[in-house]
């Protein structure tokens, strides 16, 4: 008799609850639609909804007996231990940006993400990756805020860009 509860079940539900939270966190959204006719709430429901019906076959297919192999394909030893140093600098990243994203605009908070985000998970060029970050940033600012009409803060870059 296998058993009931599974890693594999636990991420199912996991993808599952996350893909309702995104749908339903979407609904408060409330604001225009852009000029190309697609409003704010348009790509987290697409996700969110994504997320609830690849959650829904997931549970699924554990239910019925699916598992979950390890990975072969990839150059790795899957009985090495976790790598808790960069799990705790890409949360501290994560941490730092959503605490600053307010006070250094997203411009400058994007480009200090994605760049220590690089950087933490081992790019060899950190200006190259420097490069991307800003370049990046940037290029999200303008498809939100032009593109959709999504208000993003600007901090000291406010009026700038």
């Amino acid at each position: 008799m296998a058993r009931s509860w599974r890693p594999e079940l636990g991420l199912a539900l996991v993808v599952l609850v996350l893909g309702v939270f995104v749908v339903v966190g979407t609904l408060d959204v409330s604001a225009a639609a852009s000029q190309l006719g697609l409003g704010p709430r348009f790509f987290p429901m697409l996700v969110g909804g994504a997320m609830v019906l690849i959650g829904l076959f997931y549970v699924a297919d554990v239910l019925r007996g699916g598992r979950g192999d390890p990975e072969e394909s990839e150059d790795i030893d899957a009985r090495a231990p976790a790598d808790w140093r960069s799990v705790g600098l890409v949360s501290g990243i994560f941490l730092a940006f959503s605490a600053l994203l307010n006070v250094l605009g997203w411009i400058i908070g994007a480009s200090l993400l994605f760049f220590g985000l690089a950087v933490a998970l081992g790019a060899e060029h950190k200006l190259r990756a420097a490069v991307i970050a800003v370049v990046v940033g940037i290029t999200t600012y303008l498809l939100f805020v032009r593109g959709l009409g999504v208000s993003l803060p600007g901090g000291p870059l406010t009026g700038v860009i």
